[in-house]
């Protein structure tokens, strides 16, 4: 999997490509969000558009990532998973507790009015 990250207008735009199935890359995105937190940064949007796979580890990431954030005030949007993934949203109930957007312009407009 491959991780990239920036930071725009406080928000934390993380994109992912490949698959998210634990192993050390999970724990690499992880490491990155803890960062991005003890920064004080509390937004977050993570682009799956690029995600080919994603399993019950890493189903278990984004929910992990997800209570960091909401723990502290903050909140996670999910932008664009491909449809694979929203149906695995969907079968695990999971639609209900993340917010999905398509753009980086929707999960930014919802992000700062949260």
């Amino acid at each position: 999997m491959k991780l990239e990250s920036t930071v725009t207008e406080d928000i934390v735009y993380v994109r992912l490509q490949g698959d998210l199935i634990g192993s050390p890359d999970s724990q690499q995105l992880v490491e990155l969000v803890n960062n991005s937190i003890s920064e004080t940064k509390l937004l977050c949007a993570v682009d799956l558009s690029q995600v080919r796979f994603i399993n019950s580890s890493g189903i278990g990431v984004l929910v992990s990532l997800l209570t960091k954030f909401r723990n502290r005030g903050g909140e996670m949007v999910l932008i664009n998973p491909s449809e694979q993934i929203r149906k695995l949203l969907i079968i695990t109930k999971l639609n209900n507790i993340f917010t999905i957007k398509e753009t980086d312009q929707a999960a930014a407009e919802f992000l700062t009015q949260s």
